[in-house]
């Protein structure tokens, strides 16, 4: 058992270092990055100031502070009525393809009129 792990190990080890031997050498030159920045940089970080007397040392590294990310617009009312710039609900779809003469009233008149004829009958 434990030599069929240790040849999986050793075969995973193996194709990793065969994988890497096959990669091209990276030009930095041609990369978008700006390494005379970089240096600089670098440099900057390990200026260290030290004094005379009690010999404290401390690095200071400030930083600043990200803009919040706003993901939906406080503009945005999403409890109230439908949301700006999408696609039209359902009912305005129904308005948008039927024509007015077509659209039922507000309210059912026929059932009003039906129950008008039936009480005049009896």
């Amino acid at each position: 058992m434990t030599i069929r792990v240790a040849f999986v190990a050793l075969l995973a080890l193996l194709m990793t270092s065969a994988v890497h031997a096959q990669q091209p050498a990276i030009d930095v030159s041609r990369l978008p990055i700006d390494l005379a920045r970089i240096q600089r940089e670098l440099r900057q970080s390990s200026e260290r100031e030290e004094r005379q007397g009690l010999n404290i040392r401390y690095v200071i590294d400030v930083y600043g502070q990200a803009p919040p990310i706003v993901l939906i617009d406080p503009t945005f009312d999403l409890t109230h009525g439908p949301v700006p710039n999408s696609a039209p609900t359902h009912r305005d779809m129904i308005e948008h393809v039927t024509p007015i003469e077509y659209r039922a009233p507000a309210a059912d008149l026929s059932a009003l009129l039906r129950w008008l004829a039936d009480r005049s009958k009896k």
